[in-house]
């Protein structure tokens, strides 16, 4: 995939903004719309990209007495779920595991993902989250920072614009991806019509999603 630079629109006021200036912007604008919200719960803002795509990204915020569980079922729902994967986070050197088990070679038992936020992250923590531990899509997530509001849920913030990526063979937007060649290179990219007589055939393409997941096992998208 071309480099190129990622755009995204904030969902509290409509925005459109580049990756970088995203979290200014949000900075100011959650200043606006929650001025006169009441409520003393602590809420995270925090930011989650792709390891290995950073193109796709979102802002979200979640109270602290929220569950990693609740966040474990948020980034499925919105982002990875197709196949019902294990998945984890790594907070801290420490892995949370929605089933923890001793590990079978001596290592360190994994804590439970009924951990509640507030008890384990603070602002300006960087953390990660695993889903599927065979082709595995990986999560970088920041605390950027925190405030008092109501939220009872996760909130997202902003997210990025699907990123404008090329069929291989003409240039136009490809809605095709094939997931025996998407780590080869922008061959694996094709618009409909080239998807046809692509050398893999037809029972490895996936349809072309706004999640870092895409192209990866049986993922067609949220939902």
């Amino acid at each position: 995939m071309a480099k190129q630079t990622s755009t995204g629109t904030c969902n509290l006021c409509g925005g459109k903004f580049a990756k970088a200036a995203m979290t200014r912007h949000l900075d100011k604008c959650k200043t606006q719309h929650f001025d006169r919200e009441t409520g003393s719960k602590r809420i995270l803002h925090l930011q989650v990209e792709g390891r290995y795509a950073p193109a796709y990204w979102l802002h979200v915020e979640i109270p602290v007495d929220a569950s990693l569980h609740t966040l474990d079922s948020f980034l499925r729902r919105t982002w990875l779920e197709c196949c019902g994967h294990l998945s984890m986070f790594t907070i801290a050197g420490e892995t949370y595991d929605v089933h923890p088990e001793p590990d079978p070679w001596g290592g360190p038992r994994p804590k439970s993902m009924s951990a509640k936020l507030g008890a384990v992250l603070e602002s300006g923590m960087k953390f990660e989250h695993e889903y599927d531990f065979g082709t595995t899509t990986t999560l970088a997530l920041k605390v950027v920072s925190e405030r008092n509001g109501a939220l009872k849920s996760v909130k997202i913030l902003a997210r990025n614009d699907p990123p404008a990526i090329p069929c291989a063979e003409c240039g136009k937007p490809a809605t095709q991806v094939c997931s025996q060649c998407v780590y080869s290179g922008p061959e694996a990219w094709l618009c409909d019509e080239h998807a046809e007589d692509h050398q893999c055939g037809e029972d490895y393409f996936l349809p072309v999603v706004n999640s870092p997941r895409v192209g990866m096992c049986g993922y067609t998208g949220a939902g």
